[in-house]
């Protein structure tokens, strides 16, 4: 067999958050279409998607969260800066604002980090392999110090870093996400220093942004893919020894079949984007003949983070 070009973890994310994402993407998983998942711990079905995990034997990491719904850590739930006076996190935006008027602790957002770790090992009987931040908060300042002392405690050995090759090329994305994406970008590359003093890796490509919901398609993962194997790891994001004879990969999905009203999510039920048909399309998109035929005639290798 010969040797793969791209080593590619093609990981579903938010894993847990409700029956219905689950099933999808133990679906998809089975069909080949992603390799490795990442866990909500404290989403409303993370403790049957551990065990559909340890069934199936699929590649699981931690997906942590800061950001949507009720912490794990008691002693926050009785007041803390990280929530709302309704006793939820912030949200993706709220969490951002907060944190730029200085108003959330770092002390609070470790302890919070910790306890998710401690249930992930739990519910798995293993720590994860690698562990990155759900709606990319594990990027943003101060909070990146803080997630990568928590990393490097527990001997994590991977995140993810969103930076995206050609994403700047994608004239589909509407505004709103392109200056989105631009502010995960740079804090993305902000953090990659931090990263690497406490010696944790990512692979050298990142891609998923430009192919969320239904911006995924045959054709846009193809470009992505191919844009990949053409930039290479760049000298400021790649962690691979530069002799490294086969590059490597995350794609972010988030393949499901659309939630429920009020089935899921983290403790406010689920978001409109969980139940939307963008999930299915994603699956639909990823278990696609053409896709699987397209990594084998590319030397495309699915794997885990444990494999790179």
């Amino acid at each position: 067999m010969p040797q793969p070009k791209l080593k590619l973890v093609v990981t579903g994310d938010d894993f847990g958050y409700c029956p219905k994402r689950n099933r999808g993407i133990v679906d998809c998983f089975q069909a080949g279409g992603i390799s490795n998942v990442s866990l909500l711990v404290n989403a409303s079905a993370a403790k049957d998607a551990a065990e559909l995990a340890k069934r199936y034997r699929i590649p699981i990491g931690l997906h942590a969260n800061l950001s949507e719904g009720e912490p794990l850590c008691q002693s926050l739930r009785h007041g803390s800066t990280l929530l709302n006076r309704g006793g939820f996190f912030h949200g993706k935006t709220g969490f951002r604002q907060a944190l730029q008027r200085g108003q959330l602790s770092m002390t609070e957002v470790e302890l919070e980090l910790r306890a998710q770790v401690r249930l992930f090992g739990e519910l798995m009987g293993h720590l994860p392999c690698h562990m990155d931040g759900h709606q990319h908060v594990h990027v943003l300042p101060k909070v990146r110090e803080v997630f990568a002392q928590v990393l490097s405690d527990f001997g994590i050995p991977y995140t993810r870093v969103p930076v995206e090759p050609g994403l700047h090329t994608c004239p589909w994305l509407p505004l709103h996400l392109q200056d989105f994406y631009a502010q995960v970008e740079k804090d993305a590359l902000e953090s990659i220093p931090i990263f690497r003093r406490y010696r944790i890796r990512w692979p050298d490509v990142y891609l998923g942004l430009s192919t969320m919901g239904q911006n995924m398609s045959i054709s846009n993962l193809k470009r992505a893919l191919r844009h990949a194997m053409e930039a290479g790891p760049s000298s400021a994001t790649s962690t691979s020894p530069t002799d490294q004879p086969v590059l490597t990969a995350e794609l972010m999905v988030h393949p499901g079949y659309p939630s429920l009203p009020h089935e899921g999510g983290c403790g406010e039920g689920p978001d409109d984007f969980s139940q939307s048909s963008d999930r299915q399309h994603e699956l639909t998109t990823l278990k696609d003949p053409s896709l699987l035929t397209f990594y084998t005639q590319e030397r495309v290798q699915l794997c885990a983070f444990k494999d790179l």
